[in-house]
């Protein structure tokens, strides 16, 4: 999950066009912390990772790799 997680990671703030530091900001953690989880050398606890994937846009199920579908159906 860690590969996938960091892979999408990249690609949505990269298509967000926001930096690790805006993420970080946005998420409320530190930029060191972020990085991390884009390096795989952390995984981040689940409330870290809402905030993240509301902050891009995504649903948790696209980050971890459960869904190719970036947000989920209403």
């Amino acid at each position: 999950m860690l590969k996938i997680l960091s892979e999408r990671l990249v690609k949505c703030r990269k298509e967000a066009g926001l930096t690790q530091a805006q993420i970080a900001i946005y998420a409320d953690i530190t930029e060191k912390a972020y990085q991390n989880y884009e390096a795989m050398r952390r995984e981040p606890k689940l409330e870290i990772l809402i905030r993240v994937a509301d902050t891009l846009g995504v649903s948790l199920d696209y980050l971890t790799g459960r869904t190719d579908k970036k947000k989920m159906d209403t």
